[in-house]
């Protein structure tokens, strides 16, 4: 039982360290996307503001030009689109979108999944260490029963500084992880966009 114990102290601590690494990494994650995704994002938005005018103007014409507007994904999606139907037509224009979408995703999400996994079980490794360190705390009482409620007290105030530093990770990483998520989401719709847009093209073409 004594093993037990030891255990859960060494435990308690590890966890802290355990915490403050993972709270290192989950900073440097949203460091990251934030700056891999900002110029992705704003060219995007870019892009669904020419979309608007196309729309608006019903002028298919300037959809070439769009497609040669700049780097982002969503012309270089228009462009491989307007070579396909031009030289295949519109069947098989969804399955060449579907593939630019499935190769461009993973750039997109890359580390989301980790910053995922840290922001739902932060607190549960949080709760872990305070765990570990309420057992510590009442076996000392059991050891010292003369010191009284001081040693739990002071036991229990320790242990729960894990639960709060599992909050402090997880909470704005949660928030991170949702906002990168609708990012990704509005960038892979303007795709979708970008390959209605060539569908209208190829039948105002047609007719």
């Amino acid at each position: 039982m004594d093993i037990l114990f030891r255990i859960s102290d060494a435990a308690a601590h590890g966890i802290l360290w355990f915490m403050l690494v993972l709270s290192v990494v989950s900073v440097s994650l949203m460091i990251e996307r934030f700056f891999a995704l900002r110029s992705v994002s704003s060219s995007s938005s870019e892009m669904a503001g020419n979309f608007r005018k196309v729309m608006a103007s019903q002028d298919l014409n300037e959809i070439e030009a769009l497609s040669k507007s700049g780097n982002s994904l969503e012309a270089q999606a228009l462009g491989y689109g307007l070579s396909f139907v031009k030289k295949n037509g519109e069947h098989g224009l969804d399955e060449l979108f579907n593939s630019f979408k499935t190769i461009e995703r993973p750039n997109l999400e890359k580390n989301l999944n980790f910053l995922g996994t840290i922001a739902s079980n932060a607190p549960y490794i949080g709760l872990l260490g305070t765990v570990m360190g309420i057992m510590k705390a009442f076996n000392d009482l059991a050891i010292a029963p003369g010191q009284g409620n001081e040693v739990v007290m002071a036991g229990i105030s320790h242990a729960l500084v894990s639960t709060a530093i599992g909050l402090a990770v997880a909470i704005p990483a949660v928030i991170a992880f949702n906002f990168f998520q609708k990012k990704v989401m509005l960038i892979l719709n303007n795709i979708d966009a970008a390959r209605d847009l060539c569908l209208a093209y190829t039948k105002s073409r047609k007719a």
